[in-house]
């Protein structure tokens, strides 16, 4: 039917064209701002006279927050990165870069000479473990903590 006004967008049309590129652009803008704002830590894998190392030993975040973890593996050896429940599916909101998320659903392999990026939804405050282990040599687990602050209100 007709809406009175005698003019309906055609599909295709250079107007209904820049009409979708402008809502892109709109919502990778918004996307971004979220990116900017998002709490980030750096993570540095590597391996010292033979033993997985990663910087810094202590993560601190807020809990219960959307959070940025860039990762850095400086060795030829893939690191696994793990925490409790930090890296289930449900917590998980995005991942790029030279990082896979392990079949155990507890963890990421970052592979060897790569780096990344993983979201994740932090869980409640407390201090947590969390793991770097080099897959060429599983008993000599690096041992860290994870500090989750209460999240500014």
């Amino acid at each position: 039917m007709n809406s009175g006004s005698g003019c309906r967008p055609v599909i295709g049309s250079p107007i209904s064209r820049l009409g979708a590129i402008l809502t892109a652009a709109l919502l990778l803008t918004g996307a971004a701002r979220a990116a900017e704002t998002m709490p980030t830590v750096d993570l540095t894998m590597t391996v010292e006279n033979g033993v997985p190392t990663c910087a810094p030993a202590e993560l601190r975040l807020p809990a219960d927050t959307d959070v940025s973890i860039k990762v850095q593996n400086r060795s030829t050896s893939q690191f696994v990165l793990t925490a409790p429940q930090i890296f289930e599916n449900k917590n998980v909101l995005h991942h790029d870069g030279d990082v896979v998320h392990v079949a155990s659903n507890e963890g990421y392999t970052v592979k060897q000479n790569g780096k990344g990026e993983i979201r994740v939804r932090t869980i409640g405050a407390g201090q947590y473990p969390f793991g770097c282990t080099s897959v060429n040599d599983k008993s000599k687990p690096f041992r860290g903590t994870l500090t989750l602050t209460p999240a500014a209100r």
